[in-house]
């Protein structure tokens, strides 16, 4: 693991987890406005598959920039677990995305959107009730305070009320998008515990890099040899459409990076629930192009995200986490 010197940045020893959180949460805001244009043009499979691979390169050339920098050029190394763990939380990854695009093509689409976002608030639920990970009550708080506003948030952009979202409770797009938020929380927690089974890393930065370049080629590899064997027309069209395609892997690669050296500082549930603001971004930047006003239910649920992320990053800027 790394030192905790090495998990600050800066003069005024903010850690790390913080900054790099997120720059995660505005590349993943950034590269799904992307994917959404790539709607019509490649099939849900083909734009999963396009972020995995354009993304290895830059992953590789950044790996052997790091090696390089520190000095050592000596490779991290894990036991048998950590390929384990980089393997189960790269296919949760990607069935949580089948999930959530299940969910955004079934009937009770805001229900099943909505509670997709729910993976904060499970990741608290699992982390607290089944591993044991003690949490400051203040940052709890944060991530349940943060998630109210994405729902508000949510629901108000989509035009829908509460009793849309209750009402869709039933609908299989819920289902849907519970099981893509199980997902990702599982897959969370598994790169969290392959980041824990990794030794000889001098720095976090390395630490995340070499966790996200094994873990994307694995999913790469399976997610290739599953548009091979089944639409292959499809696996031609993702290489012909490089030139299209090729931003979104460098921002995934960038965002992926960012989430992986979170999650080998702290706890996953703080880093996924201080990210929870990538819907303030993505939200503003549909704004940006619509040129439309807030109304006072958009302003409030943006000062509940707001307030939810202050409450996240009040233990540890303040030193009071056990």
């Amino acid at each position: 693991m790394t030192s905790p010197a090495a998990d600050a940045l800066g003069p005024l020893s903010v850690p790390l987890w913080i900054p790099v959180t997120l720059l995660a949460a505005a590349m993943q805001a950034w590269r799904t406005s992307l994917q959404a244009k790539l709607k019509g043009i490649l099939t849900p499979s083909g734009a999963g598959f396009v972020r995995f691979l354009y993304a290895l390169p830059l992953e590789f050339v950044l790996f052997l920039l790091a090696i390089g920098l520190g000095g050592n050029g000596a490779l991290p190394h894990g036991d048998l677990w950590f390929p384990a763990f980089c393997l189960g939380g790269g296919v949760a990854q990607i069935l949580g995305t089948v999930m959530l695009v299940h969910a955004f093509h079934s009937r009770g689409f805001v229900a099943g959107t909505a509670y997709a976002k729910t993976e904060a608030a499970q990741l608290v639920l699992i982390s607290t009730l089944f591993l044991g990970i003690h949490l400051h009550p203040v940052a709890i708080a944060g991530i349940f305070v943060a998630f109210f506003g994405v729902l508000v948030l949510s629901l108000e952009n989509s035009g829908m009320h509460w009793r849309d979202f209750f009402q869709g409770a039933r609908e299989p797009a819920t289902r849907y998008g519970l099981g893509a938020a199980t997902a990702f929380a599982l897959s969370s927690l598994a790169l969290r515990a392959a980041s824990q089974h990794l030794e000889g890393s001098p720095s976090a930065v390395l630490t995340g890099l070499w966790v996200l370049f094994v873990t994307n080629t694995l999913q790469t590899v399976l997610q290739g040899a599953y548009l091979w064997s089944l639409q292959r027309g499809e696996f031609w069209k993702t290489l012909r459409l490089w030139r299209q395609v090729w931003p979104v892997g460098i921002l995934s690669a960038i965002g992926s990076w960012a989430w992986f050296t979170g999650f080998s500082i702290t706890h996953v549930v703080l880093v996924r629930g201080l990210g929870q603001i990538d819907t303030i971004f993505v939200f503003f930047l549909g704004r940006h192009f619509l040129k439309e006003k807030l109304n006072p239910k958009e302003i409030a649920a943006i000062l509940a995200v707001t307030l939810g992320a202050i409450l996240i990053l009040f233990p540890d800027i303040c030193r009071l986490e056990r």
